[in-house]
């Protein structure tokens, strides 16, 4: 009902309250007081754009900047040129490195600081970027910012932007640090929140004034990070940029340990994952999901858009041949279908529990990404996580052993074990990891904030399903429609991040400044092919058969990409989002 109606209607009530229904010589108690008029929703602020200046010394800034906790270890000019990004100078910009809350941890005895480095441009565009980075983090990778895809031909340093990039807490890429209860909080979210207000404090310090504009963006582990920051910081930020969140890690890992253990047992040569699904098999199944799949928005072009029918369409039980003898290639065990079919429907404990949530079949299967993860991953990764930065209690390193955790995993306990909190640990793997009310973002919604999120249709590790999901959810926290603030962007056939037999280049972050900034919301944006010659180098997984520069739209769930009956497959041009 609109506001109108629900305003006539309250009018209504109170006439009938103050007049009754019969005889009205009679006493008919208190009169009730008018229902107030029923007041629309705010309209959503339109931010104003951000105003650059330039810097002035940079060395003196060492001893300049002054925040509590924070020890500035270095300011020193880096000359244009010194980085590039795909064969583009890099402007002249001043490198600022320290540390923020040294420590010792009472219960492993390790020091423990958060890592930084900064890096402020000369020319400044008045905007700051959190770069959010992936995987365990654990150490200081150069602050340029992300813009999203893979082979990037542009970063926020090169557009002007002042970034920041930490070590999340912890001074090695490896999961032990989980073994001290503060640096898994900052790991999972404390370090953003405490390095922001420095990082501007740093800002105003060089330029005279603050960030006009603040934005955070990552991939994976750098996408949960972002997304996080959207529920937890929604104040601090006016754009996220938010790619193959991994945003429900702990889950995601234990799926993934879920599929090691599967992939194991269906092994041809014992102790190799990878013969439990060949690439001659993984070829198979994505070349039948492609038959089944790709003509369904219009164009067979080896890309499928329409990813929700071709869940409906495909079935691999039906569309993939069924081996009757020996395993060759060119067919699929029984066995195999059923507990891979099971892997893409969502793993499952022992008890029947479902861990995290299905997968999409898509054309990325047969590639060295999508095994990597499927195959190395479980032992390589996500064991040390499951073990140590999540577990309550963690696991003894003196005695620990990747590939045992994995094959000789309850995935009951370790569900289980990531829930768990005690006299050490307070706060749980799923608190401290996951962003709070995930699909309430009134707060960023209602101070103009905007997202934008990104996610690969063939990501081994992080389901595209999960958060086509969560934005459904977000749609109907907003009465069906969150794209007043926050768009989504599948890609089809990106592999984790960036890779896959996919158009994967593109730039969300100038599309993401021009929404917050100027209110032009993206409806879609254009992704190019890595192939020979690209200046962001070449994507090895695109086919043979594709131009080298082939071009689509991305389009803003849950519109798609359909051919329009004629033009170039090539061409973005030839496709429109419907």
């Amino acid at each position: 009902m609109n506001a109108s109606k629900l305003t006539s209607l309250a009018a209504a009530l109170a006439v009938l309250a103050l007049t009754g229904c019969g005889d009205n010589d009679k006493d008919h108690g208190p009169v009730v007081a008018p229902l107030p008029p029923v007041q629309p929703a705010l309209p959503i602020p339109q931010l104003a754009p951000a105003v650059g200046t330039t810097l002035g010394a940079c060395e003196a800034l060492a001893a300049r900047i002054s925040y509590p906790e924070a020890v500035i270890t270095g300011a020193t000019s880096v000359p244009a040129g010194t980085l590039s990004i795909a064969g583009k100078p890099i402007g002249q910009h001043c490198l600022v490195t320290g540390q923020l809350a040294r420590r010792t941890s009472p219960v492993d005895g390790q020091a423990y600081a958060i890592g930084f480095e900064m890096r402020l441009p000369v020319n400044w565009n008045g905007r700051f970027f959190y770069q959010a980075n992936g995987g365990v983090d654990g150490s200081v990778v150069t602050a340029t910012g992300p813009v999203g895809g893979g082979g990037p031909l542009d970063n926020a340093l090169n557009q002007g932007f002042a970034v920041i990039s930490s070590d999340a807490g912890h001074q090695a890429p490896t999961p032990f640090f989980g073994i001290d209860p503060q640096a898994r909080l900052d790991y999972g979210y404390q370090a953003v929140g405490k390095l922001t207000p420095m990082a501007k404090n740093i800002i105003q310090t060089a330029y005279g004034k603050g960030p006009d504009r603040s934005y955070i963006g990552g991939c994976s582990n750098g996408g949960r990070h972002a997304m996080v920051a959207a529920a937890r910081y929604a104040d601090q930020y006016d754009g996220y940029l938010v790619g193959n969140p991994g945003y429900r890690l702990p889950l995601a890992a234990i799926a993934n340990i879920a599929g090691g253990k599967t992939y194991a047992a269906l092994a041809s040569t014992p102790g190799d994952l990878s013969t439990g699904f060949t690439t001659a098999e993984r070829l198979l199944v994505s070349n039948a999901v492609l038959g089944k799949c790709d003509p369904l928005d219009g164009a067979a072009d080896g890309l499928i858009q329409d990813t929700g029918a071709c869940q409906r369409a495909f079935d691999l039980s039906r569309d993939v041949p069924t081996c009757s003898a020996t395993r060759d290639g060119s067919c699929l065990s029984a066995e195999q279908k059923t507990k891979i079919a099971g892997l893409f429907t969502g793993a499952k404990t022992e008890s029947g529990a479902t861990i995290y949530t299905s997968f999409p079949w898509d054309a990325g299967l047969a590639t060295n990404g999508w095994a990597s993860w499927k195959f190395g991953a479980p032992i390589d990764r996500d064991s040390g996580a499951a073990a140590f930065i999540w577990s309550v209690p963690p696991s003894d390193r003196a005695t620990f052993n990747g590939r045992e955790f994995v094959l000789n995993a309850n995935l009951d306990a370790l569900l289980a074990r990531i829930n768990a909190t005690n006299a050490t640990y307070p706060e749980n793997a799923m608190s401290f990891m996951t962003p709070p009310n995930a699909s309430k973002l009134s707060t960023l919604k209602n101070r103009g904030a905007k997202m934008v999120v990104y996610h690969g249709t063939s990501d081994p590790i992080f389901s595209s399903d999960d958060t086509t999901t969560w934005y459904e959810q977000l749609r109907a926290a907003n009465g069906s429609d969150a794209s007043n603030f926050a768009r989504f962007f599948r890609v089809p056939g990106m592999n984790h991040c960036s890779g896959g037999p996919a158009l994967e280049q593109f730039d969300m972050l100038t599309p993401l400044v021009n929404w917050v900034e100027k209110g032009q919301a993206p409806d879609s944006v254009t992704a190019s092919a890595r192939g020979a010659g690209n200046a962001g180098g070449v994507n090895a997984d695109l086919p043979a058969t594709w131009a080298a520069n082939r071009t689509r739209p991305l389009c803003a769930y849950p519109k798609l990409a359909r051919y329009k009956g004629s033009g170039s497959l090539e061409d973005a041009a030839s496709f429109s989002c419907q």
